[in-house]
């Protein structure tokens, strides 16, 4: 289906040096970023409309995990239910935005749900309140009942889109390492759950241990570091069978850290040799292998850019964990890290202009972003222990691992804005660590 995206709300100048949210005071409604006070757009969700017989409660869960989705990004504020004056009984009927005004909801989003019991067909709207106009055209969506959460996901991606202008989030996975037991005898097992930590489905049993799984850019594979065979190996495993298999050409030595490039057909890794660690890359369909660094050094944790042209990595060349960006094909790499501490993981954004990192300096973590250049650094978090960056598909915010300390510490996953604002934990039955979010389904 066409995706309809309005204009009339759009968000102006995303820029790390400009993060805040205000609301515009004057002329079309629309979201700025400006350096001012956050000033979340005021908005309503009343429950949809339910089309058929037992298609109520439906109707009343999306509705509502459309405003968890919306609310859930700090850049809109919910009008609770019990301030409605009016009522929607019916996707057709007019909207009396006079009610809607006086409640100061500046957005509006009406929808209504059917079911035979085997399709679930879910349709909204969104409109802007003080224009008294529709942004977009009405739309829907149809699945199975079991898919209820992914319909609604869909419909608040659409309204993110509509009103900022901006690709949405809220319909995508994210695999992890689902942690359990005592901290020094933890059970690690591959898992994968949608963005807010619904639906979790595990991948891997018990019987070894696994690390640094990576979604590849379709969200279909992912590479994940398994000690299955006692010593670490670079493994592939296909999300809808839940089959895996060992890459080639990795007799013999250590590999880890794996990363799908853009393309899917490669995989760049890091490979130790002796007590030397460089980063490889490997044509998945062949196995044929090639040395990307030669440095007398560990490099590892590679990255590469949105077009495939460029690879981020960590390194210990200058005596201390920095950050260089180099060709995909290797050779020369430039230093982009200059600030005080030790980098490491870094990851680059799907748009292509930022690159996250976590930091160590003066006994802190932090999760951090900077330019492609190293230019304008940011630290968005601090703790005891915060690793382990990965960006939601629109570029925008960021999953990461947060550990507490002492010997009951637990690790869980959080999500914080490019602009260090609006930190939230994500739920998880268990403990989690190790996040990697995929692309919009």
């Amino acid at each position: 289906m066409k995706q309809v995206v309005a204009m009339l709300l759009t968000v102006l100048g995303m820029a790390v040096s400009a993060p805040m949210v205000a609301m515009a005071q004057s002329g079309p409604l629309r979201i700025e970023i400006t350096e001012g006070v956050v000033e979340p757009l005021p908005y309503a969700v009343p429950d949809f409309v339910a089309e058929s017989a037992g298609a109520q409660q439906l109707a009343q869960q999306i509705a509502r995990v459309v405003a968890e989705d919306l609310t859930g990004t700090g850049l809109f504020r919910e009008v609770p239910r019990e301030a409605h004056i009016s009522q929607i009984t019916s996707f057709g009927s007019p909207v009396q935005f006079a009610d809607w005004k006086a409640i100061n909801a500046q957005a509006l989003v009406t929808g209504a749900v059917s079911s035979d019991g085997n399709r679930v067909i879910v349709k909204f709207r969104v409109w802007d309140v003080f224009a008294g106009t529709e942004l977009g055209q009405g739309m829907q969506f149809a699945g199975t009942p079991d898919g209820w959460r992914r319909m609604a996901h869909k419909v608040a991606d659409q309204v993110y889109s509509r009103i900022t202008g901006e690709s949405g989030y809220f319909d995508s996975r994210v695999v992890f390492v689902s942690e359990s037991g005592p901290k020094d005898q933890r059970v690690k097992r591959l898992a994968v759950m949608d963005y807010d930590g619904a639906n979790v489905q595990f991948l891997t049993g018990s019987n070894a241990l696994v690390l640094a799984p990576r979604f590849s850019d379709d969200g279909q594979r992912v590479l994940y570091t398994s000690y299955e065979t006692g010593m670490p190996r670079v493994h592939v495993l296909e999300v809808g069978t839940v089959q895996s298999r060992i890459l080639q050409g990795q007799d013999g030595v250590m590999s880890f850290a794996p990363r799908f490039a853009p393309n899917g057909q490669t995989v760049v890794y890091s490979l130790t040799q002796g007590s030397n660690t460089d980063i490889w890359a490997m044509d998945i369909g062949s196995g044929g292998v090639r040395q990307l660094t030669s440095a007398p050094s560990i490099e590892t944790a590679p990255s590469y850019s949105p077009d495939g042209s460029q690879i981020v990595f960590e390194s210990d060349r200058s005596g201390t964990q920095q950050l260089y960006v180099m060709s995909a094909s290797g050779g020369e790499a430039r230093r982009i890290s200059f600030g005080q501490g030790r980098y490491s993981t870094p990851v680059w954004s799907p748009r292509g202009d930022m690159i996250a990192f976590t930091k160590q300096n003066a006994g802190r973590f932090h999760i951090g972003v900077m330019r492609t250049d190293g230019s304008e650094e940011r630290l968005l978090t601090a703790s005891f222990l915060d690793e382990g960056p990965t960006w939601a598909p629109n570029g925008r915010v960021i999953m990461f691992a947060r550990e507490t300390q002492g010997a009951q510490g637990s690790s869980s996953l959080y999500t914080v804005d490019i602009s260090g604002r609006n930190l939230k934990r994500v739920r998880t039955p268990e403990g989690a660590s190790d996040p990697s979010w995929g692309a919009l389904q």
